[in-house]
């Protein structure tokens, strides 16, 4: 007998394990196809700040029992400044959440297989894709294919959809810990806020972050991406492990601070502008895209948000009488995505890159910029408004400017 559905998802994680909540709530026959264990996930999937806004909470009828704590302010820090701006967010216990979008999606009538690695698609004689090999030999049949794997991408990638380029990567490592000093009198009070520092001293071509998980206790970590700077900035040999301890080791806050356990989250994203991520009966969804936020690496409510275009375009197409399915009719998602999941695309990526681009000088100088500023300037050059960037540069920014026109045409 052959297994077929209306939909497989490859991957568990917030995009594909949303899809299925949303496909399945409209009564679609959906499998989700999962390379952990059921018991043990999320171990090795564990890997997100799980930093999130209350958006996000409400939209997708996510419960307050995944929530370590509620933040109430953005923090950015430079090397001797600091910039605090009220925006409430939420600090989730990512394991949970993902183990609570499973179990909704279940109820709602999504299957669910674990311990099944995807590893290719399975091609008509057309060469379009009609299901997915797994573990091996088995084979799994359905209209629409969803890859939901995140940087493995074994579906995308076998399609030409997706091209993860290496130098765009970004590598992150974060300790729970307690014993932290969350009001220390040289830095602003982070007792109920998510901060990220720029500091190419702790982070060379990246940021590190500090988010309050209740009085004392905190996740920690680093994030740099494998491009140009962090090879200018970056001490030969070290290690993204490396960097975190050095950083808690000087961190004055973390003078008496210890790690909760063995707690290290892993994890890896890219950080470019998608080419395609949708071809004939299938679509790529979360960080398969990529779908993270170029800035300040948020991926949870982009990864829904695409999740959520990619099941209202299928189930656009199912319910056209003839289900058309090709590549024409499911560009619907593409449109969606730049709409409402990553608008401004390229110039919020320009942004970053020449965020990333700047000394450590420079990062002072942005938070005074930011003090004097109002409080939407920030949130709207974030959104990638020209004439809110603007605001925020100097005629001495000029040759950071030259030197980023010249690395981009020599891309």
């Amino acid at each position: 007998m052959v297994d077929r559905y209306d939909v497989a998802i490859a991957g568990a994680g917030p995009a594909g394990a949303q899809c299925a909540r949303d496909l399945a709530t409209r009564g679609y026959d959906v499998v989700v196809l999962e390379t952990e264990s059921e018991d043990e996930f999320p171990r090795q999937s564990n890997k997100s700040t799980a930093g999130t806004f209350p958006s996000m909470m409400s939209s997708f009828g996510i419960p307050d029992d995944v929530v370590m704590s509620y933040t109430d302010d953005v923090v950015l820090e430079s090397p001797n400044e600091y910039y605090a701006s009220y925006q409430p967010g939420a600090v989730l216990e990512f394991a949970e959440f993902k183990r609570f979008l499973v179990e909704d999606g279940r109820e709602n009538g999504a299957e669910y297989r674990f311990d099944a690695r995807v590893s290719r698609p399975i091609l008509d004689d057309d060469g379009v894709i009609e299901g997915v090999r797994y573990n091996g030999d088995e084979e799994l049949y359905a209209d629409v294919v969803i890859d939901a794997t995140g940087p493995a991408a074994p579906i995308a990638s076998a399609l030409d959809v997706v091209d993860l380029e290496r130098e765009n990567q970004a590598i992150g490592i974060e300790y729970e810990m307690e014993g932290v000093e969350m009001n220390h009198p040289e830095y602003a009070d982070l007792r109920r806020a998510m901060m990220l520092r720029l500091d190419h001293d702790i982070a060379p071509g990246g940021y590190s972050w500090i988010f309050a998980t209740g009085e004392d206790t905190a996740k920690v970590g680093i994030c740099y991406i494998q491009n140009d700077r962090h090879r200018e900035f970056a001490e030969a040999g070290k290690t993204v492990d490396g960097y975190l301890d050095d950083w808690v080791s000087r961190d004055p806050r973390f003078a008496d601070a210890e790690q909760i356990g063995e707690k290290v989250h892993r994890g890896s994203a890219h950080i470019q502008m998608p080419d395609q991520m949708h071809t004939d009966r299938f679509l790529a969804i979360g960080d398969t895209v990529p779908t993270i936020d170029p800035l300040w690496g948020e991926g949870i409510h982009k990864g829904m948000k695409s999740a959520r275009a990619a099941a209202a375009t299928v189930d656009r197409c199912l319910t056209d009488s003839e289900r058309r399915l090709d590549a024409e009719s499911l560009a619907v998602y593409e449109r969606l995505w730049h709409r409402d999941v990553a608008p401004r695309m390229k110039a919020r990526l320009m942004l970053t890159r020449l965020l990333y681009l700047a000394p450590n000088e420079r990062y002072d100088r942005f938070m005074r910029d930011l003090r004097r500023t109002d409080e939407n300037t920030l949130e709207k050059a974030n959104q990638g408004d020209k004439a809110a960037m603007a605001k925020l540069l100097h005629l001495s920014d000029v040759p950071l400017l030259t030197k980023f026109a010249r690395e981009r045409l020599d891309v």
